[in-house]
């Protein structure tokens, strides 16, 4: 992308100012990771975004995929590093679910020990911000408007609609939106729900709004792209539309390509940059032990939980499935190749828990190297996944093991275990 270093900052208050053109950005990179869609108008969202960043900051800004779309992470690092010293990753995510916790840390990581020069920062999610509350604010208004109805004179409900997530930090940040969203404007209420993984869904929220008979329901997908779950949104509002002829409702645009986006974004990457991301590690299930979230707690399965769902997307064919089905192998199997573990053999443990994976007829496994497991002086370490067994001290005959048991017939092979997760 062509560089601009002569665009004006933010025109919000307090919002970064790009580079001058002395240059002080020169050797400077931004990497915009998106999600990443079969849907090529979604991935275009993504690159029209990066195209107003770079503008806005006078920084070249590539894109980087999560799944589904290429470039993915490592590709777009790996064509930055040669061009430049450092690297900020800014995050087109809503929440801080797995993917902003797990999945693009682990791909920093990796990229950090391949790139001993590069310095990479890792910025936040877009997260709760005054932009978006504006934003949502708008297209609240643009519903209003087909409605012909006015907020001022008329009870006016709104319900904001998001993803939904096993996070509970990431589905508590929906409710804390939908509160600033009600905050000083003339809503009669707004409240929050979600299409799936968790509840209160959506059909529930708008039969409980429809019990305080507003003159209209405004339906506000919190999304970024128009795709199979927005339409699924709206087709849900029209249902209840339909089933309650006292009250208009109708659903509005998700939040797409809108320039205050790159308001949030800006901010995201000063942050970055200067170090001062800071994540809510006080509500994080892989920090603290939460009810119902226990077996969540650990970074190291945090990180085995992003290296699985990393490798579950290789072998997808069917254009027509499901957003965020599978076709994932029954084991993971992660071997830490780190320095002390390196010394200890686990190149070849490696190579023979591949090999015997191959030629086992039983075996439905994918076997990866992995950086340090933290258990220095133990290995060569080897995680099975989802299984939590972490085996220590292990061979290149523990390895056959691993495989013609534990792999093959779920057997762990009780002498080498290390600990159970």
């Amino acid at each position: 992308m062509s560089r601009s270093s002569d665009e004006e900052g933010s025109s919000r208050d307090g919002a970064v100012s790009p580079g001058d053109a002395s240059g002080e950005f020169d050797d400077e990179a931004v990497l915009l990771v998106g999600h990443g869609s079969r849907r090529e108008k979604s991935n275009e969202q993504v690159r029209e975004l990066a195209v107003g960043l770079e503008e806005r900051l006078g920084v070249p800004v590539d894109v980087g995929f999560l799944e589904l779309a290429e470039p993915t992470i490592p590709e777009a690092i790996g064509s930055l590093a040669p061009a430049v010293s450092e690297i900020t990753v800014v995050q087109l995510s809503l929440f801080a679910a797995s993917h902003v916790k797990n999945d693009v840390p682990l791909a920093i990581q990796q990229a950090r020990s391949e790139y001993s020069d590069l310095t990479l920062h890792n910025g936040s999610h877009l997260g709760v911000h005054p932009a978006i509350v504006d934003l949502l604010d708008d297209r609240a208004a643009a519903v209003e408007a087909d409605l012909s109805v006015d907020r001022e004179a008329d009870d006016v409900a709104v319900v904001l609609c998001a993803r939904g997530s096993s996070d509970p930090d990431a589905n508590g940040d929906v409710h804390k939106l939908a509160r600033l969203l009600y905050e000083g404007r003339k809503f009669d209420r707004v409240e929050s729900c979600f299409v799936g993984v968790t509840e209160p869904r959506l059909q529930d929220a708008l039969h409980d709004v429809a019990k305080h008979r507003p003159d209209s329901v405004v339906v506000l997908p919190y999304m970024l792209g128009d795709g199979v779950l927005t339409q699924r949104i709206r087709d849900r509002t029209a249902e209840f539309d339909d089933e309650y002829p006292y009250v208009d409702a109708a659903a509005g645009d998700p939040l797409g390509t809108d320039s205050r986006l790159l308001d949030v974004l800006g901010d995201r990457w000063q942050e970055a940059r200067t170090d001062s991301v800071r994540m809510s590690c006080d509500t994080c299930k892989h920090k603290v032990e939460l009810d119902g979230y226990e077996e969540d707690v650990g970074g190291a399965r945090a990180m085995l939980r992003a290296l699985t769902h990393q490798e579950s997307h290789a072998d997808r064919e069917s254009v027509d499935e499901e957003p965020h089905t599978h076709d994932a192998p029954e084991k993971h199997v992660a071997v830490c190749t780190n320095q002390t573990c390196a010394a200890d053999g686990a190149p070849a443990v490696l190579e023979r828990l591949r090999q015997s994976v191959r030629d086992s007829e039983e075996c439905d496994a994918r076997v990866t190297r992995t950086s340090c497991l933290g258990r220095c002086g133990d290995g060569p370490m080897v995680a099975v996944y989802p299984d939590g067994v972490w085996y220590g001290g292990v061979d290149q005959n523990d390895a056959e093991r691993v495989v013609s048991s534990h792999l093959d017939r779920d057997r762990i092979v009780s002498d080498i275990v290390d600990q159970t997760l």
